[in-house]
């Protein structure tokens, strides 16, 4: 029974980068287009969180954790681009 409950998690979190991409995509400003990859780098997360759990192994929490912390830095970067036109003063 819980295999369904992972795999019905994988479709979703899967049709969810796939709305986040086809708002990448279509999106009119850059401010729409940065927190749509945002919300895509949570769901790759949670993806690979998924796999971890399928797969039994603990590898995968590290590599969540290392995309975690590599998507938080961008995005204040990005926020800082847009606001200020620099990143590093």
């Amino acid at each position: 029974m819980i295999e369904y409950a992972i795999y019905f998690a994988f479709a979703c979190f899967g049709a969810a980068i796939m709305m986040c991409l086809w708002r990448i995509i279509t999106a009119d400003g850059v401010g729409t287009r940065v927190l749509a990859l945002d919300t895509m780098v949570i769901n790759t997360i949670a993806l690979l969180i998924l796999y971890g759990i399928r797969q039994g192994t603990e590898i995968f929490f590290e590599a969540a954790m290392i995309i975690a912390m590599l998507g938080f830095v961008s995005t204040v970067a990005y926020a800082r681009f847009m606001l200020r036109g620099n990143i590093i003063e």
